[in-house]
């Protein structure tokens, strides 16, 4: 298996499990135009938070689709989380897609870089949103989104470095785990999540 060939790279994995559990939490989206406004509502949000939000997008809009979206107004947009600037960027991706200008088949059938660089030609899309987009919804296997603040934190945590690490960083390090870098990515996700809810969860007894 794919976890045991990454805890036999580097103990840090293994580390990921004892802390986390060994429930691997779901970081699957949908594919398609619903992945892509699932991705832009979670942006600069809590996994948590955004959760919250999408199932209360689907009980206004369910299946997700262009034009139901772009049927949907400010207010209610507003009420499932969405800030002006997220509607005005799922909106322009939702006319996008209904127009025909982008084809999320074709997306799916390119490599990685050509679908990362066609995904960042998108108003609101940078390169961290394709990079999950191709992880969460496509089950791409080796990508590493390096400009993630929880993937920079918690490496820096499980190797004990003094410092988050930069760019460059995180890129060398991950060069061993290939060509599992998801994988190594969902469960450094697992290891910080599983902190934080701990931290969490001790705020709220202090309290008390």
């Amino acid at each position: 298996m794919s976890v045991d060939h990454l805890i036999g790279i580097d103990p840090i994995f293994a580390e990921c499990l004892r802390v986390g559990g060994p429930d691997v939490a779901d970081f699957s989206r949908p594919a398609g135009f619903p992945g892509l406004v699932r991705i832009i509502m979670e942006q600069q949000l809590s996994t948590r938070v955004a959760l919250t939000l999408w199932e209360k997008l689907l009980s206004r809009l369910d299946p997700v689709t262009p034009d139901g979206f772009l049927a949907l107004d400010d207010d209610t947009l507003r009420a499932c989380g969405f800030s002006a600037q997220k509607i005005g960027y799922a909106r322009g991706i939702a006319r996008t897609v209904a127009s025909g200008g982008l084809d999320m088949a074709a997306i799916q059938a390119m490599d990685d870089e050509p679908a990362i660089a066609a995904l960042t030609a998108l108003k609101g899309i940078g390169r961290w949103s394709a990079e999950i987009y191709l992880m969460s919804a496509l089950d791409r296997p080796d990508v590493w989104p390096v400009d993630d603040l929880a993937i920079a934190l918690g490496v820096q945590r499980l190797k004990g470095w003094a410092e988050r690490p930069d760019r460059a960083a995180l890129v060398a390090v991950a060069e061993p785990w290939r060509p599992h870098r998801s994988l190594a990515a969902r469960l450094v996700w697992h290891h910080y999540v599983a902190l934080q809810n701990r931290r969490a969860a001790a705020g709220t007894v202090r309290r008390r």
